[in-house]
C-alpha cells in the first residue's frame, strides 16, 4: 500500500518547553467554566474556547465585558451587527457610555455597581519609577495619582480642554506621562503621544494631523548616561504646529524632568507645567466625563518608514475590553501583579505599560537604555521590585544571550510568571537559551505578535497549551485569524492555506478593537479610496489584512511570523521570510556578526528577484569571501539552495526605527531602484544612503564575484 502524504512528509512537531502547573488555577479557565455554566457546554481546552469566541461572537464578547465590571453607564440592545464584515468596521456595545481614566483609577463594586477605591486603595502604590541606571526611584500611589490627574484635569478644562480635543505629550516613561494621559480621558478628550528621542520632524508628523490643543512635552531627557536639553526641540515644535496650520493650538507645557526646572522663557507659547496647574484657579475637580463605547480615546502611529505616519484611531471600549481579554485571560495580570514593560512612549507596547492599573495592580516605570550601565540592569530592577511580568524585545533576550548572562543565575526571579516578548521576530535559538540558559524554568515566555494597529494582538500566549519552540502559542480570543495565500491579486477574495503553508495573515470577522477610523480621513469610515481602506482592505475583499507573512502549525497550531508580507522573499518563485535567514546568522555566527538584513531586489529591467544579504560585523571581525561562503553554506543546510542569498555584502549601519526594529522596506525599495524620503521615525535616517549604489550592483560585482 502507497504511503500517504504525511507519511511520506511527516510533521516535525516542535520541542515543548514549558506547561502550566496548575491550569485550572488561571483565570482563563475560570472564565471558561463560567461560559460552560451560563450556556450549558462543556468547554475543556483552549481550542474549545476559542471556537466559542468564534462562532458565538456576540455571547463571548458580552461575557468578556461582564467579567471586566467596568465602571460605566447605559445599556446596549446587541453587541454588534454579526452580518457586518470587517471593513464595515461595525460599532460594539451601542449605548455603553465608559471612561478610562475613571476604570484605571478606581474600581467598580460588583454589589452596587457604583465607584470605589477597594482594590485601589489610597496607600496602595500604582507606579514605580525607576530612573536609567536604577539610579532614582520614586513611588506613586493610587490616592496620590487620583489627586494629581484630577488637579491636572482642572487645569486643562480652565485652559480650553474639551471633549473631544486632543492632547499631545512628548514625554519620558514617566509619572507625569502617565498624569497627562489620565487627565486627558478624565475630560473625555484624546490622547496621543511621541518619545522624546524622535526626531522634530517625527514628532511634528504625528502632531500637525491631530491638530492639538496643548501639546505637554518634557524639557530635557536621559539616555545612554547623557542628559539632553529639549528645549530647541520643544520651540521647533511650536514653530511647526504653528507652520502646519494647527488652529486649535494654544501651546505647550514645559514638564520639569529633573530636580530643576529649565527656563522656557525664550520658547513661544510655552508655560511651566507649575504655571499650568495654577491656571486652574478655584475650579473644582471636574467629574469624569464618560464617553460611547466607540468614541476615540488614543490616536497611535504606524512607524512611517516608508511615508507619513498613518494616525490610527482607537476607541475607549475597543482598548479597555481588550485589554481586559488579553491581559487578565491570556496573561493572568490582577491585583497582586507587578508589571515592567521596556517601552517608550511613542509605541503601543506603553499601553501593556500602564495597563496593569487597570486591574490594581503596580506597573514599574523605567526610562532609559535597558543597557546602561550594563545588561543586567532590568533583571536586577525586576528582581529588586518583585515583577510578576517582565516585557521586553528579542533584540534584549539575544544581547543577554550573546553576552553570556544567565538572569536565573543573576538575581531572584522566584516571583517571576511571565517573560512577554515582542517587537520582531524571535528565533528558535533564543527559545531555548530562554529556557536551558536563561529564565527560570517555571516561567512562561510568551511570545506575542500584533501591533499598534489593532492596540492588540493576533498571535499571543495562552495559561491551556504548552511553549513550544517557535512562533506565538495561538490565535487572540475572539479573532479569527486566517493564512490567505500572499500570492493571489491585490482585490481578490483570497483563498485560505493550509496549515503548515506560509502566507499573509488575516482576520475575517471583526473584532471590537479594530481602529474605529484614521484621523482626517475620507468618510464614510474605511470607504473604498480611504487612507484606511487602502492600509486593511484593499489588499483582500472584507478581510482585515495585517500585511505579516506567517505560518501556522499544523500540530501545536503556533502561529510563526516569518517577516512582513510586504518585504517576502520570492527569488523564482520561492517564498520565505527573512527571518528565516536572521536565524541562521544568529544560530550560526553571533559572534562574528552583530547584526543582519535581507531583502530582495527586483527592479524595472529584472525578470527574477535577488536576494541580498548585508551584514554587520561585531568590532574587530572582518567580512571576507570565506565568511560569505560560510553564511550561503549554514543557509543552504539550515534552510535549502534556494534560500541562499544571491548577494553579500558587509554594511556600516543597518536603518532602524527608534524602538529598534531593523527596516527593510525602505532598503528594498531603494536596492530595487527607488528614490524615497527617509521617515522621521528612523533612529538612524543617514544609514540608509549607503544602500543607493546597490541599485546598480553591477557595477560593484564582476561577472563571477557573486558574494
Amino acid at each position: 500500500m502507497a504511503a500517504t502524504e504525511e507519511q511520506q512528509h511527516p510533521v516535525v512537531v516542535p520541542r515543548k518547553l514549558w506547561e502550566h502547573p496548575d491550569p485550572e488555577s488561571t483565570l482563563m479557565w475560570s472564565f471558561m467554566q463560567g461560559i460552560n455554566r451560563k450556556h450549558g457546554l462543556q468547554l475543556k481546552t483552549f481550542w474549545d474556547l476559542h471556537a466559542f469566541s468564534l462562532e458565538n461572537r456576540s455571547e463571548f464578547w458580552a461575557e468578556v465585558l461582564e467579567a471586566a465590571n467596568f465602571i460605566s453607564e447605559g445599556t446596549y440592545a446587541k453587541v454588534v451587527d454579526e452580518s457586518a464584515p470587517v471593513d464595515a468596521v461595525p460599532r460594539w456595545f451601542e449605548g455603553v457610555k465608559l471612561s478610562f481614566a475613571e476604570n484605571m483609577l478606581f474600581s467598580r463594586d460588583p454589589a452596587t455597581g457604583t465607584r470605589t477605591t477597594k482594590g485601589k486603595e489610597d496607600d496602595r502604590i500604582a507606579v514605580t519609577e525607576v530612573r536609567e541606571g536604577g539610579s532614582e526611584t520614586r513611588e506613586v500611589t493610587y490616592g496620590e495619582l487620583r489627586k494629581r490627574a484630577g488637579e491636572l484635569a482642572a487645569a486643562m478644562r480652565a485652559q480650553g480642554v474639551e471633549r473631544g480635543d486632543r492632547v499631545v505629550i512628548v514625554g519620558a516613561n514617566s509619572v507625569e506621562t502617565l498624569l497627562v494621559w489620565l487627565a486627558t480621558s478624565w475630560l473625555g478628550a484624546v490622547f496621543s503621544s511621541s518619545s522624546t528621542d524622535m526626531g522634530t520632524k517625527g514628532i511634528l508628523q504625528r502632531a500637525v494631523q491631530v491638530d492639538p490643543r496643548w501639546v505637554f512635552m518634557d524639557d530635557a531627557a536621559l539616555y545612554n548616561g547623557k542628559v539632553v536639553d529639549l528645549r530647541q526641540k520643544m520651540g521647533e515644535v511650536v514653530e511647526g504646529l504653528e507652520e502646519g496650520g494647527c488652529r486649535n493650538f494654544k501651546g505647550v507645557v514645559s514638564i520639569r524632568r529633573f530636580n530643576e526646572a529649565r527656563d522656557v522663557s525664550s520658547v513661544q507659547k510655552a508655560v511651566a507645567w507649575e504655571d499650568f496647574l495654577k491656571g486652574k484657579g478655584n475650579k473644582k475637580v471636574p467629574e469624569f466625563v464618560r464617553i460611547a463605547f466607540h468614541e476615540p480615546l488614543l490616536v497611535c502611529y504606524s512607524s512611517g518608514t516608508t511615508g507619513m505616519p498613518k494616525a490610527i484611531v482607537h476607541s475607549v471600549g475597543g482598548i479597555m475590553v481588550n485589554y481586559f481579554k488579553e491581559g487578565c485571560l491570556h496573561e493572568g495580570l490582577g491585583a497582586e501583579s507587578v508589571t515592567l514593560q521596556y517601552t517608550t512612549t511613542g509605541w503601543i507596547m506603553y499601553l501593556a505599560n500602564v495597563g496593569a492599573l487597570m486591574f490594581g495592580g503596580r506597573s514599574i516605570f523605567y526610562d532609559g537604555s535597558p543597557f546602561q550601565p550594563d545588561a543586567k540592569i532590568l533583571v536586577q530592577i525586576a528582581a529588586e521590585h518583585g515583577a510578576t511580568k517582565l516585557g521586553i524585545s528579542p533584540r534584549w533576550l539575544f544581547e543577554l544571550s550573546k553576552a553570556g548572562l544567565s538572569p536565573r543565575k543573576m538575581a531572584d526571579l522566584s516571583k517571576l510568571k511571565v517573560v512577554s516578548c515582542t517587537g520582531m521576530v524571535l528565533s528558535e535559538q533564543l527559545f531555548e537559551w530562554f529556557y536551558d540558559v536563561g529564565f527560570p524554568s517555571s516561567v512562561q515566555l510568551g511570545n506575542i505578535s500584533g501591533g499598534t494597529d489593532i492596540a492588540g494582538c493576533f498571535g499571543i500566549m495562552n495559561p491551556l497549551t504548552p511553549v513550544y519552540v517557535g512562533g506565538t502559542q495561538g490565535p487572540s480570543l475572539g479573532i479569527s485569524v486566517a493564512i490567505y495565500d500572499n500570492l493571489a491579486p491585490e482585490g481578490s477574495k483570497g483563498v485560505e492555506v493550509p496549515h503548515g503553508t506560509p502566507g499573509e495573515l488575516v482576520a475575517t470577522t471583526a473584532f471590537p478593537n479594530v481602529p474605529c477610523s484614521f484621523w482626517g480621513d475620507k468618510t464614510p469610515v474605511a470607504s473604498p479610496g480611504s487612507k484606511y481602506h487602502s492600509a486593511y482592505f484593499a489588499r483582500f475583499q472584507n478581510v482585515w489584512a495585517h500585511g505579516d507573512f506567517c505560518v501556522i502549525h499544523p500540530v501545536t497550531k503556533n502561529i510563526a511570523f516569518l517577516g512582513r508580507a510586504d518585504g517576502v522573499l520570492n527569488p523564482s518563485g520561492v517564498r520565505f521570510g527573512s527571518a528565516e535567514v536572521y536565524g541562521v546568522i544568529e544560530r550560526w555566527f553571533a559572534d562574528r556578526i552583530q547584526d543582519s538584513l535581507c531583502v530582495g531586489q527586483r527592479r524595472a529591467q529584472d525578470n527574477d528577484e535577488s536576494v541580498m544579504l548585508f551584514l554587520l560585523m561585531k568590532p574587530g571581525r572582518k567580512f571576507d569571501r570565506k565568511l560569505a561562503a560560510e553564511v550561503k553554506d549554514k543557509i543552504s543546510k539550515d534552510l535549502s539552495k534556494r534560500h541562499v542569498p544571491r548577494y553579500i555584502f558587509e554594511t556600516p549601519e543597518i536603518p532602524t526605527t527608534i524602538n529598534l526594529k531593523k527596516v527593510e522596506l525602505p532598503v528594498k525599495q531603494i536596492v530595487s531602484g527607488q528614490t524615497i524620503k527617509a521617515s522621521g521615525t528612523l533612529a538612524n535616517p543617514q544609514s540608509l544612503d549607503f544602500y543607493y549604489q546597490f541599485a546598480k550592483v553591477e557595477e560593484l560585482v564582476g561577472p563571477k564575484e557573486k558574494l
